[in-house]
């Protein structure tokens, strides 16, 4: 028996009234896990935005982390000086769709959020952006409600066009499960995952929009239509926030066929099967408006996918081994197998989501690699339960039934399709943020199997403290999981006991210590990188720039060799074995190794300061100049490169080339005292005492505890003739170093020359 939708006035409610009472006889076993005192639309959703706030509120004042650092704080995008045009020519991550380094993720609607944030905020403050998060997970939970009541309960409506709720027990049951879902934390307490969290909010109303298509039946045609289309269009509004959006398409077309045309499919098959002539199906063809619907949608999302694909430029994105090994496999049976694997572990990751990493890549999950291995029961247990749920939703007499089988595997299988590798390779293994929309129907089938085993058992207790528990559980777990995406340190120690074969685990915790400034732990996680995946190029630089560091010159240009070796277009690694080699005296190889890093980054500012430093270090005054230059042009702000210049200028005696570098500088960076002291410095020499008073006093308001800047003061003032001043700043420079041998010098002279003044004063 499947859904009818109300008729006008109360004559054309009679049909469904059977279907109402089944309804409602099903929804009450869920009568003593939520009594119907409680029920009132309003307080229901309440107590699920509640739910939902509560669980992830403690991660409201967490840092920007993992990803949150290039899609967010060194996303141009964001800045108020890049044109909003920009936005719909580049990926999420800020990069032009048509470069062949871009990851083709295209979502300027959930980058525009972001940007509107950064402006609201006045800058990159996380706890504005983490509160949004919070509050868009609270209002798709709330949703959820009335997406569930239609779902669960059908389509019905009142005379007066108001729908009805025919299972307020199960939606509030299956929103909550959701609103609770421990899986969603990395969506919620991550701020990159505001585009699923976008894409779910817009694919619901799509949802919602496309049953106000069937509000009033009698007046098909142009009421009908907008509805369908104003569902399409949101379906697109849900793709520009995240690519899984589209899937909404496929979703409102399994509910028209299913519940709005009443299809039974295994009806269908068994007629066609047997080749019967005389098989109709009314309702697939009534008033025409199916097929119509259907071509809709159809055309609206072959035309969403052709313009998404003209977007992208230069075809999908290239991804390596790493990202995803089982693509890389060059048996399909093997492919075949690791895959399925794969979705057995989304599965339990919703059934159990106690495990949980913020990335299951680089050997988190090793390769299934024959039939053997003792892993392939976890596809053998997925399956049987596909295809147990499979034949029930459509072999079961009970139309209740098969509806919210066939919704509830709808819901959770079609939003899964586009991370699945059925159709293009994905840049993941697993990740858990692509499970936020399947979840809804994960959460749809378990509601269902709560009211099944309550209807089968006398023991209404038992069930009852089972799905308490649940949800309690389920709670608990989200405040400590959002605890865990507080700080990047506790994110990435969190994994170490999930994934501990992942390379890039040891790769982001050993990153993390050697930022705080603990280079030996750092060394430690990031040689376990290293040994986990022999060819972890971005560790190995990292531990080769350690190594720099603490002068082990000879293992560093092994390690960064290796690296470029590997990975020949490796900019960062060639620099940095520029620095060794010019560290080792092997001043040709430095070269060259700074000239291949530029040939691969053409725009390299840092690169092109090395190479200056090399130049000065041969005395090639003119090429060191030239490439600091090249430095500042391509970033204006490169202190370092302006610095240097200037004290090259002044160290060889053009002072007016030297100061007029240094005014163009701090007309560029006007509160760097760095440029102020070396600036200050020249102005003395050229004799400018006032002047260049006026800026060590300033760079010494900003940097009050510089020693050398106290004591190129004192030297002016020796100059100048203000004996007394200078006497003052030696005092304190030497206070603050007392190991300054020349500030001891000099010192030492002014009070020889001041004891002489005293003599012949007296």
């Amino acid at each position: 028996m499947g859904i009818q939708v109300s008729r006008q006035h109360n004559a054309g409610a009679r049909g469904w009234l059977p279907a109402v009472f089944r309804m409602a006889e099903w929804d009450a076993d869920l009568d003593h896990i939520i009594p119907s005192a409680v029920l009132p639309p309003f307080w229901a959703k309440l107590v699920v935005g509640f739910a939902s706030l509560l669980c992830f509120a403690r991660s409201y004042d967490g840092d920007f982390v993992f990803d949150d650092s290039e899609a967010i704080v060194n996303n141009k995008d964001l800045r108020a000086e890049t044109p909003l045009g920009d936005l719909w020519r580049h990926d999420f991550w800020g990069s032009r769709l048509s470069s062949n380094t871009s990851h083709k993720s295209y979502r300027p609607l959930t980058v525009l959020t972001f940007r509107v944030n950064y402006y609201l905020s006045g800058g990159f403050h996380p706890a504005s952006f983490h509160a949004v998060n919070i509050l868009l997970h609270g209002g798709i939970s709330v949703l959820l409600v009335d997406v569930f009541s239609v779902l669960f309960g059908g389509l019905h409506f009142t005379s007066k066009g108001r729908r009805l709720n025919l299972a307020p027990r199960s939606s509030l049951l299956a929103a909550l499960l959701f609103a609770v879902h421990p899986v969603h934390t990395e969506c919620v307490a991550g701020v990159v995952g505001r585009a699923d969290l976008l894409g779910a909010l817009f694919f619901l109303l799509s949802f919602l929009g496309y049953c106000k298509a069937f509000r009033e039946t009698h007046k098909e045609g142009t009421r009908s239509t907008f509805w369908v289309l104003l569902s399409i269009l949101l379906g697109a509004v849900a793709m520009l926030c995240k690519e899984q959006g589209i899937t909404v398409l496929g979703l409102n077309a399994v509910f028209d066929i299913l519940v709005m045309s009443k299809l039974n499919v295994l009806a269908v098959v068994q007629k066609v099967l047997h080749k019967d002539r005389s098989f109709e199906n009314p309702g697939l063809l009534r008033n025409g408006g199916l097929l119509f619907r259907m071509t809709l949608l159809a055309a609206g999302g072959a035309g969403m996918l052709y313009v998404r694909w003209k977007i992208m430029g230069t075809g999908p994105p290239a991804f390596t081994e790493v990202d995803n090994p089982a693509s890389f496999a060059d048996s399909m049976l093997v492919r075949a197998i690791n895959y399925n694997y794969y979705y057995s572990l989304n599965a339990w990751l919703l059934l159990c989501p106690w495990w949980l990493c913020f990335d299951w890549s680089m050997g988190c999950i090793p390769l299934i690699k024959s039939v053997g291995d003792w892993r392939v029961i976890a596809l053998a247990a997925l399956w049987f339960c596909l295809i147990g749920l499979i034949c029930q939703a459509l072999c079961s007499e009970d139309s209740h039934k098969r509806r919210i089988l066939s919704l509830g595997l709808g819901f959770l299988i079609i939003p899964f399709l586009p991370a699945s590798n059925l159709f293009f390779r994905v840049g993941f293994v697993v990740a858990e943020r692509v499970l936020y929309l399947p979840s809804a129907g994960f959460c749809m089938l378990l509601t269902f199997g709560f009211g099944a085993l309550s209807k089968h058992t006398k023991k209404k207790k038992p069930i009852a403290a089972l799905v308490l528990g649940v949800l309690l559980i389920n709670t608990l777990r989200c405040m400590v999981r959002s605890g865990e995406w507080r700080s990047e340190e506790q994110l990435f120690r969190s994994a170490l006991s999930v994934c501990p074969l992942n390379a890039k685990v040891h790769y982001n915790v050993g990153k993390n210590l050697a930022d705080k400034g603990n280079q030996t732990a750092a060394i430690r996680y990031y040689r376990e990188a290293v040994r986990l995946n022999p060819k972890y190029v971005h560790a190995m630089n990292n531990l080769g720039n350690i190594l720099k560091e603490r002068n082990e010159l000879q293992e560093a240009e092994e390690l960064l060799s290796l690296a470029v070796q590997i990975q020949p277009d490796f900019a960062a690694a060639w620099m940095n074995l520029g620095i060794v080699q010019n560290s080792l005296k092997r001043f040709q190889a430095a070269e060259q190794s700074y000239r291949t890093a530029i040939k691969h980054r053409r725009k390299y500012p840092d690169c092109y300061y090395n190479l200056g430093r090399l130049y000065a270090d041969l005395n090639r005054h003119v090429d060191a100049l030239h490439a600091w230059r090249n430095a500042t042009a391509l970033k204006p702000e490169h202190s370092l490169a302006w610095n240097n210049m200037i004290i090259l200028l002044d160290n060889t005696g053009n002072l007016a080339q030297a100061e007029a570098v240094g005014r163009e500088a701090l007309e560029l960076i006007p509160n760097d005292h760095s440029l102020m002291f070396s600036l200050a410095n020249v102005l003395g020499k050229s004799q400018k005492y006032k002047e260049s008073e006026a800026l060590f006093l300033k760079a010494i308001k900003a940097h009050p505890n510089a020693a050398s800047y106290h004591g190129n003061l004192a030297v002016l003032y020796h100059r100048w003739g203000h004996l007394d001043l200078a006497k003052k700043h030696y005092e304190i420079s030497l206070r603050l170093d007392p190991s300054a041998s020349g500030t001891k010098e000099n010192y030492g002279l002014l009070r020889r020359k001041l004891e002489q003044m005293q003599k012949r004063n007296v």
